[in-house]
């Protein structure tokens, strides 16, 4: 029975990840997508409060300036990290998401990965290099649900 957050920047593949896990069977929930974040980019604190308080065991994926408020609810708060090479050609390439597409976006994600990540691997529980395969990165986050 664990709460995990799968964090980081645009492009390190949280997406992926928790695509793979739900395959697998576990409750997930992404907040790129649906109604967890609102208009302002920041969760929507009633909707997950709820999700948490009521879920024993789920795995959420998103980042957004409010998650912090939420940390003392998660068992593994992780952050996929990756080099902004491998960021930015991951943006490009994918069709599920469009966004990095821009040259501004991609601006962006660069600001983000000097201004955000260190605030997220600061008060990340554990750190997975995201530039390994996805199966390899999900076996990672697997474990960590184990323990």
């Amino acid at each position: 029975m664990v709460r995990m957050l799968i964090t980081g920047m645009s492009g390190v593949g949280k997406s992926s990840a928790l695509q793979v896990l739900g395959e697998r069977g576990y409750s997930v929930v992404d907040t790129d997508y649906g109604p967890w974040t609102a208009e302002s980019g920041l969760w929507d604190e009633v909707l997950m409060g709820a999700l948490l308080g009521e879920s024993t065991e789920v795995i959420v994926s998103g980042t957004v300036s409010n998650q912090g408020a939420f940390y003392d609810r998660f068992d593994h708060v992780v952050l996929l990290s990756a080099p902004i090479s491998v960021m930015l050609d991951r943006v490009r390439r994918r069709s599920s998401n469009p966004y990095g597409s821009t040259r501004a976006q991609q601006d962006e994600i660069r600001t983000n990965l000097e201004t955000v990540e260190p605030l997220l691997r600061a008060t990340s529980t554990c750190e997975i290099d995201a530039t390994q395969p996805l199966t390899a990165v999900v076996d990672r986050i697997e474990q960590l649900l184990r323990s």
